[in-house]
């Protein structure tokens, strides 16, 4: 870190201690615990900006005008598991 500081050690509960995941299981269980959360609950706690409001418009106009220019998600999500590491879970 910037100016020599330390990343702070993660506190340990004996019912919460993921100390001994990988960083990739714990990213993996972070973005679970992000995907159980309810969407309307999310979209509550941290609303868009006017800027990003206006940025999603303008693309979702860009794809309407453009629908060729959009893929699949399953493509794309293909393609980024393809440059992962083979060691890393999929």
């Amino acid at each position: 870190m910037p100016g020599g500081e330390q990343i702070p050690v993660m506190r340990t509960n004996p019912y919460f201690d993921f100390s001994h995941l990988t960083p990739t299981e714990r990213i993996e269980l972070a973005q679970e615990l992000w995907d159980s959360l309810d969407p309307d609950l999310v979209a509550e706690a941290f609303p868009l900006t006017a800027e990003q409001r206006a940025e999603l418009d303008r693309r979702l106009a860009e794809l309407d005008a453009n629908p060729e220019l959009g893929r699949p998600w399953e493509e794309v999500e293909a393609e980024l598991r393809a440059r992962l590491p083979r060691d890393t879970p999929r």
